[in-house]
């Protein structure tokens, strides 16, 4: 986490801002809390988003997409003003890494943590598509772990799989290359079939600590999800199988994601979360990163090192 620069706000909503998460394509990502105490992770969009009504539109009808999802594995949302000069969306505030940022620092993780995550991720792909859904950008950054299990994060992209959100922005980004579905490139019909691809990829980084489209350009990577099969390294058993038969290229053929979390988890993937999930070094890291969490007081900047965790 980063301190506030002295161009950025300090209050957004109900919320007094205490530090910057991150940022991405479609804006930035601050610490709140709220006069009760509570802490969230506050989205705030780029300004000149805030200009384009055609934007507004679809961030409007996506926070209502986003409200409605809000089971077990994924962070809800809160709060949110898409009416706002400029727009913000507030979800819950997880304590954990990224699992980008988890494998980027230690590597590839243990085999029962990756089966642990792949069915926390698969119930969440379940409950998101029967809601009519689809993420379309599930990737590492948008995977959180914490001690309670993985969340997957940021449905800023989601869209309606009926035709009553089909509204698009130009230049606003619709997935991230490497673990875009062959579809979503080629920019055919996209269903919950894509997210099971992304999934499939996000179990292949986990396990081996390397994407399995790697590539140093955006065009590479593009071209090798539609046109080669992916690099799963020494990945084995069943972990290997399951992402195998997500990452196939038919759409059609892939599992749904209630088959992912059965294969991988029978008795459910609480039941795996429960019996301890995450290698010691990770809840070392999350324990530290939520202490420093509750000392921090919206009275005072916020630390300029690492917090050992992130939001959405």
């Amino acid at each position: 986490m980063q301190p506030l620069a002295a161009d950025e706000p300090t209050v957004v909503g109900p919320y007094r801002l205490l530090g910057r998460l991150g940022s991405g394509g479609m804006g930035r990502v601050y610490l709140g809390r709220s006069a009760g105490g509570r802490t969230v992770a506050v989205k705030i969009v780029h300004p000149h988003f805030a200009l384009d009504e055609e934007f507004r539109a679809r961030f409007r009808r996506e926070v209502e997409a986003a409200r409605r999802v809000g089971g077990a594995w994924t962070a809800p949302v809160l709060d949110a003003d898409p009416e706002a000069a400029v727009p913000w969306v507030a979800t819950a505030y997880a304590a954990g890494p990224s699992l980008a940022a988890a494998v980027a620092d230690a590597g590839a993780l243990p085999a029962h943590t990756v089966r642990a995550l792949g069915a926390g991720l698969a119930e969440a792909l379940a409950a998101v598509h029967a809601l009519g859904l689809v993420h379309r950008d599930v990737k590492p950054s948008n995977v959180l772990l914490t001690l309670d299990g993985p969340l997957l994060i940021d449905f800023g992209i989601a869209r309606a799989t009926d035709g009553t959100a089909s509204l698009t922005s130009s230049g606003v980004s619709i997935g991230s290359p490497g673990y875009m579905s062959p579809e979503q490139i080629l920019g055919k019909g996209v269903t919950g079939a894509a997210d099971v691809f992304s999934l499939g990829a996000v179990l292949a980084y986990a396990a081996t600590g390397e994407p399995p489209f790697p590539g140093d350009s955006s065009a590479a990577l593009l071209y090798k999800v539609v046109h080669e099969q992916p690099e799963l390294g020494g990945m084995g058993g069943d972990l290997r199988e399951v992402a195998e038969a997500c990452l196939t290229k038919d759409a059609a053929a892939r599992p749904a994601p209630e088959e992912v979390a059965r294969r991988l988890a029978p008795d459910g993937a609480a039941r795996l979360v429960t019996g301890g999930w995450l290698p010691g070094t990770l809840v070392e890291q999350v324990s530290r990163g939520a202490v420093q969490l509750l000392n921090l007081e919206t009275t005072e900047s916020a630390p300029s090192g690492p917090v050992g965790f992130t939001g959405p």
